[in-house]
């Protein structure tokens, strides 16, 4: 099958790669309709991560079943499936506490960026359409492999609630999920903190009521001035930098909590202002099977339209272009067809 890999930093290849196959009777293989470049698949493709030559990449996709494993009961071939980047058996200890990103048989979704993929424990991790979706309905429904629910993760852990005030740090296509989640949740007022027009129209169109494009300290006064010198009940940091974190901790106020779902990169705490304010951090990898139904049935209800970050589709083969064009955040998330 022709897949992406990656071969170091900057180097996306499209190329012939061997088909995925069954290797557990819970597997289920998928042929890919739509994948798409994730904004944590730029931290190997900018040299941040370690990498393995020639690896496929891209962990979110969806599309119909090709072949189901032994095991496998609930699907069958020619289902129309959402596939999570994370595989959950939905059964064990951790799932059932509502945190199916540490199941105790997780596995990951490993070449999203092709024209297939293999689904381990599928019967507790894939999640069915009722036939084949209407193709205006497909970029919603592949963000709801993780950028929809990472953000709503970070809204959850965060602790939005009705008529709250609500900051987000990060306007890639996980904060824009997160101003959307908020609003959702029936946050009053939502800052988004995004320096790029085409973000903070989004970012608006979401629910945003203010946007500050100050960083810092003069961005963190913004956010005191327009919640009343209080700061803000809950903070979704949605980039994984120390600049993100350290920026999340200010504009929070006493007793609020940081939810956190930036893979942290160079993040150091500041325990001491944490223990002076009482603000705590919660979060971490979403657990996206925990959330699919309930944000599926808000997209084919049309109250979410997440599939709206998604600014630019190319075929499969410009790959590496796809690429380029979120690393020069000339896009904000790119839709590959294979």
């Amino acid at each position: 099958m022709l897949a992406t890999t990656i071969h170091g930093p900057g180097d996306i290849r499209v190329e012939e790669v061997p088909d995925p196959t069954i290797k557990r009777p819970t597997d289920a293989i998928v042929k890919v309709v739509a994948g798409c470049v994730c904004g944590s698949d730029l931290w190997p493709y900018r040299g941040e991560n370690p990498i393995q030559a020639g690896a496929t990449i891209g962990h979110e996709c969806i599309g119909v079943v090709e072949e189901v494993g032994a095991d496998v009961t609930d699907f069958k071939s020619g289902d129309f499936v959402i596939v999570p980047f994370c595989h959950c058996d939905n059964t064990c200890a951790h799932c059932r506490a509502g945190v199916q990103s540490a199941c105790v048989n997780l596995g990951m979704t490993s070449s999203g960026q092709g024209e297939f993929a293999r689904v381990g424990q599928a019967d507790g991790s894939l999640v069915a359409t009722d036939g084949v979706p209407d193709p205006e309905l497909l970029p919603s429904l592949l963000a709801l492999t993780d950028v929809m629910p990472t953000g709503w993760h970070a809204a959850v852990s965060a602790g939005v609630t009705e008529g709250g005030s609500v900051v987000v740090v990060g306007d890639g296509a996980v904060g824009l999920c997160g101003v959307l989640a908020a609003s959702v949740m029936g946050a009053e007022t939502i800052i988004a903190m995004s320096r790029h027009e085409d973000r903070q129209q989004l970012a608006s169109a979401f629910g945003a009521t203010h946007v500050v494009a100050a960083r810092g300290r003069e961005g963190a006064a913004a956010v005191k001035e327009i919640t009343g010198g209080v700061g803000a009940d809950a903070v979704l940091e949605c980039v994984g930098t120390d600049q993100s974190m350290s920026t999340a901790f200010a504009v929070a106020r006493p007793g609020a909590t940081v939810g956190f779902v930036g893979v942290p990169h160079g993040v150091e705490l500041p325990v001491g202002k944490m223990f002076q304010k009482n603000v705590g951090l919660r979060g971490g990898i979403a657990p996206v099977r925990r959330y699919l139904p309930e944000l599926l049935d808000l997209v084919l209800q049309g109250r979410i339209d997440p599939g709206r970050v998604f600014d630019v589709t190319m075929p499969l083969a410009e790959a590496p272009e796809a690429y380029r064009a979120m690393d020069e955040r000339r896009a904000i998330k790119v839709l590959l067809q294979p």
